[in-house]
């Protein structure tokens, strides 16, 4: 996820030169470092210099993080958490304060520039604060602003979202090759057909229900596909999968 925020970054035209990267990982800071031109931080102090923290580090990693940065941010800074699942106020509780907090569940079509972001503030973050969170990811696609407590129904939606998608393209395929065609042709097929069902959706006025309809003959070729899914309570298993991936990001808080 960090480097799809980076790409994001870059695609807006930041200065990544002026970007800080602290990691762990010495010879992954480096890496990154080499690749989009920041500055690596040594040791467990965040320079006082930098406006915006961001916290790109896995949900269960977060406390160790702070405890070691944690009083060496200021007031004047801000704090842009991105793991899943953790609340503001499990954060502000290692800093001083004062220190706002934002939090942003995105997803990784960020790195291309059609991202979907919600962000959320905690007790000391401004509405300033999430202005200047939206500005910071405006190259990455689009952003809401939500209360806190629908951060987990994001997580299930849009965070997790691509990966559901993903699953389907490559049962696509599967399906496909069952059916005679070549991986190649089955691969072109399916994702151009994906990309262009995308693209349609985006169309001011667009309804999923009605661009189905339009594409579904009565008794015909996929009025019997979609019967399939019907039988096999589609809409049923993709809720009940939200639901399980919504309940593990409130276990992660």
């Amino acid at each position: 996820m960090g480097r799809a925020v980076l790409n994001s970054m870059a695609l807006g035209s930041a200065d990544l030169s002026t970007v800080g990267v602290m990691d762990s990982d010495k010879g992954k800071a480096l890496e990154i470092v080499s690749i989009y031109g920041c500055e690596i931080v040594i040791g467990n102090k965040v320079p006082a210099h930098y406006r915006n923290i961001l916290l790109l580090v896995k949900p269960q990693d977060i406390d160790n993080l702070l405890m070691q940065i944690g009083e060496s941010i200021n007031a004047n800074q801000r704090v842009i958490s991105f793991a899943a699942g953790r609340k503001t106020s499990g954060i502000e509780k290692f800093l001083k304060d004062g220190v706002p907090v934002i939090r942003v569940m995105p997803n990784t079509p960020m790195s291309v520039g059609i991202g979907a972001s919600a962000i959320s503030k905690g007790q000391y973050a401004t509405n300033e604060d999430v202005k200047a969170v939206q500005e910071l990811l405006k190259a990455s696609g689009k952003t809401i602003v939500i209360d806190e407590s629908l951060q987990d129904a994001v997580t299930a939606t849009s965070g997790s979202g691509p990966a559901y998608f993903f699953r389907f393209v490559e049962a696509m395929i599967s399906g496909a090759q069952d059916l005679g065609l070549s991986e190649a042709d089955a691969r072109t097929l399916v994702i151009q057909t994906i990309t262009g069902a995308a693209a349609m959706l985006n169309q001011e006025g667009a309804d999923p229900g009605v661009l189905r309809q339009n594409v579904t003959s009565p008794n015909g070729t996929t009025s019997a596909a979609l019967q399939v899914f019907e039988g096999g309570d589609l809409e049923g298993l993709v809720k009940r999968a939200m639901k399980a991936a919504r309940d593990r990001s409130q276990e992660l808080s």
